[in-house]
C-alpha cells in the first residue's frame, strides 16, 4: 500500500460531518444519559483499576482519558469505553512480570496494533468468531474476575500464587487461619444489594449506593477495612518516561494479547449496541481506530489499556443516548468527580469494590444462553467448555485461540462430510438394448458434489480407488464447490491409480477457477494431451461410447 493510500485511509477513519449532526439532534437526552453512565462507571473504574494492580487512580484516568478519546474517534455513536474486567484478566500477569511501566508500554504498543488493524480494514472479520467461543470466554472472564475479588472480599492483603485461582485458594487458606468477617459481610452485602435492587428497581444505581453506604459506615464505626488510599486531585501530568524501545520485543506478545482483546470486546460491544437500537450501525474499522488512539493516550497519563465496556454501553443505550455526546459527557463527569471528590473516593473500602465486581460477574453470565449452546450440538458444547476451562486455567487469549481452532476443526469435519462421490446413471438416449448393457457394464460416471479440499480428499481417494470392473470412468467436476492444492494432488493420484489399472479416465465440467489450480499443479496434464478433458458430460459420454466401439484409441 502506497503512502498516499495509507494517508487517504487514515483520513477516512477520522470523525465526519454525520457524527456532529447526530450530536445536535438531542443534546439534552445525551447529556442525561452520559451522567447516568458516569454514576454506574465510577465504582467499576475504581474496582478495575485496583484489580489490575495499578491502583484506583489508574482506573479513573483510563475511564476519563480513554473514554473521551474513544467517544470522539470511535466508530459507534453509543459505545462507552474504559477499564474492563476482561482487560484486567490480561493485565494482572503483565503487572507481575514487567511492573507498572511495562503495562503502560504494552498499552501504547496495543494502541499502535489496533490502528494498524483499522488501516488494514480487518474490523469486519470479528463477525466470524463462533458464538460458543464468545460465550465460553465471557463466562470464563466472569469466573476469573470473581476469583480476583476473593482476597479483597476476605480482607486478605498478602495472598500469593502463579494463577488467579491459586491466589484465591491461598486467600481462603489465610482467611481460615485469621478470619475477617467484616470484609466478607461488606462484599456480600454490596453484591446482594446490587443484584436484588436491579431486579426490583433497575433504574437505581445500586452499585454507587452500596459503595456510599459502606463508606459512611466505615467512617462512623470502628470497622477493620482496607481502603483505596490517597488519590491526587486531578489527572496526573502527561509523561512519556515509561517508553523503552529496547523492551518492545519482550512486551510484544503481551501487547498482541491486549490488542486482540480490545478489538474483540469493542466490536462485540458495538454489535450488541446496534442490536439494542433501530437505525444505528457502527463502523468496525473506525471503532478499532478509536480504541487504538484511546490506548495511545491513556498510558501517557498513567492509565491502563482500555476497551469498550458492554455493561456501560448497555446503560448508555437504555438511558436514551443517540450520539457520541453521551459517552463524552460520561468521561467529563468522571473527570469532575476526580477533581472535586478525590479525598472522599480514597476512603472507599476495597471490600465494597470487590462486592461491586462480584455482582457484575453474576450479571455477565447468561445461564440460559450457555445451557442452550451446550444442548445445541456436541461440537458447540465442546468448544464452549474448552474455551471456558482454558480461560480460567490459563489466559483469555489462549482460550480464544483454542476455542477457534477446535471450532475450525469441527467445521472442517462437517464440511468434509458434505463432500460426496456419487455414481450417476448415463443418459441412455435412443441406443439399442445391447449398447445399453455395454455402457452399464463398462462405463461408470461419478459426480463430485461439494468441496474437494484437504479435509475431504482422503475419503475421495479411498472411494474412487475401489472402482472395479469398468473400462471408462467419467469424473463430473461441475459441482465441485472448492478445490485446493491437496484436493488437486489427490485427484491426480486417483487418476494415476485408475490409469495404472488400465481404466480410461475422462474429466468433464471443470470450472475456470478449478482449471487454474489443476493446470498450475500439473494435474491431469496427460489427460489434456490425450484429449480426455471435456467441457460437459454429454461430450465425455459420447467419447466414452466411441472408445468402447473401438473407433478411437487412448
Amino acid at each position: 500500500m502506497s503512502i498516499a493510500a495509507v494517508a487517504d485511509r487514515f483520513l477516512g477513519l477520522l470523525p465526519d460531518r454525520a457524527d456532529w449532526q447526530a450530536v445536535r439532534r438531542s443534546p439534552r437526552r445525551d447529556l442525561a444519559a452520559g451522567l447516568t453512565v458516569a454514576v454506574v462507571a465510577l465504582p467499576l473504574a475504581l474496582a478495575f483499576g485496583v484489580t489490575s494492580g495499578l491502583g484506583a487512580q489508574a482506573g479513573l484516568v483510563t475511564a476519563v482519558v480513554a473514554g473521551a478519546v474513544a467517544a470522539v474517534f470511535g466508530g459507534s455513536h453509543l459505545q462507552v469505553s474504559g477499564p474492563t474486567g476482561a482487560m484486567t484478566v490480561v493485565l494482572v500477569p503483565v503487572v507481575q512480570q514487567f511492573g507498572p511501566t511495562g503495562v503502560l508500554m504494552v498499552g501504547v504498543l496495543a494502541g499502535l496494533l489496533l490502528i494498524a488493524l483499522a488501516l488494514a480494514r480487518l474490523g469486519r472479520y470479528v463477525r466470524y468468531l463462533p458464538t460458543p467461543v464468545i460465550e465460553g470466554f465471557t463466562a470464563g472472564i466472569a469466573v476469573v474476575i470473581a476469583l480476583q475479588q476473593v482476597p479483597a472480599a476476605l480482607g486478605v492483603t498478602d495472598a500469593h500464587g502463579d494463577r488467579v485461582w491459586a491466589v484465591a485458594a491461598d486467600a481462603v487458606a489465610r482467611f481460615a487461619v485469621h478470619p475477617r468477617p467484616v470484609a466478607l459481610a461488606v462484599a456480600l452485602g454490596v453484591a446482594a444489594l446490587m443484584l436484588l435492587g436491579a431486579r426490583f428497581r433497575p433504574g437505581v444505581p445500586f452499585s454507587l449506593l452500596g459503595v456510599a453506604v459502606t463508606t459512611v459506615l466505615a467512617e462512623t464505626l470502628p470497622l477493620d477495612l482496607a481502603r483505596i488510599g490517597a488519590l491526587p486531585q486531578g489527572l496526573p501530568a502527561p509523561s512519556l518516561g515509561f517508553l523503552d524501545p529496547g523492551a518492545v520485543g519482550v512486551l510484544l506478545p503481551s501487547a498482541l494479547a491486549v490488542a486482540a482483546l480490545a478489538a474483540l470486546e469493542s466490536l462485540l460491544s458495538a454489535t450488541v449496541a446496534d442490536g439494542m437500537t433501530v437505525g444505528q450501525r457502527h463502523d468496525p474499522d473506525r471503532e478499532l481506530f478509536g480504541q487504538g488512539l484511546a490506548n495511545l493516550a491513556a498510558p501517557v497519563f498513567g492509565g491502563i489499556p482500555a476497551t469498550a465496556a458492554i455493561a456501560r454501553t448497555a446503560v448508555n443505550v437504555r438511558a436514551g443516548a443517540a450520539s457520541k455526546l453521551a459517552a463524552l459527557t460520561h468521561a467529563v463527569a468522571l473527570a469532575a468527580i476526580v477533581l472535586a471528590a478525590a479525598p472522599l473516593v480514597g476512603r472507599i473500602p476495597l471490600a465494597a469494590l470487590a462486592g461491586v465486581l462480584l455482582a457484575t460477574t453474576v450479571r455477565m453470565i447468561e445461564a440460559g444462553s450457555l445451557w442452550a449452546l451446550a444442548r445445541a450440538t456436541r461440537g458447540d458444547a465442546l468448544v464452549l467448555v474448552l474455551t471456558f476451562v482454558v480461560t480460567v486455567a490459563w489466559d483469555l487469549v489462549t482460550a480464544v485461540a483454542v476455542g477457534v481452532a477446535v471450532a475450525v476443526v469441527i467445521a472442517l469435519r462437517a464440511v468434509a462430510r458434505s463432500a460426496r462421490l456419487e455414481q450417476v446413471p448415463l443418459d441412455r438416449g435412443e441406443h439399442s438394448a445391447e449398447e445399453h448393457a455395454l455402457l452399464a457394464e463398462h462405463i461408470v460416471a461419478y459426480r463430485l458434489d461439494g468441496p474437494l479440499f484437504f479435509a475431504a480428499a482422503h475419503t475421495f481417494l479411498l472411494e474412487l480407488s475401489e472402482v472395479a470392473d469398468v473400462r471408462v470412468v467419467i469424473l463430473r467436476m461441475s459441482r465441485v464447490s472448492a478445490l485446493d492444492a491437496t484436493g488437486a494432488h489427490v485427484l491426480g493420484d486417483a487418476i494415476g491409480r485408475l490409469r495404472g489399472r488400465g481404466i480410461t479416465v475422462l474429466l468433464s465440467g471443470i470450472t475456470p477457477d478449478h482449471d487454474q489450480v489443476l493446470s498450475t499443479l500439473g494435474v491431469a496434464d496427460e489427460l489434456r494431451r490425450d484429449g480426455l478433458v471435456f467441457p460437459d458430460t454429454p461430450a465425455a459420454i459420447a467419447h466414452a461410447r466411441e472408445l468402447l466401439r473401438g473407433t478411437v484409441t487412448t
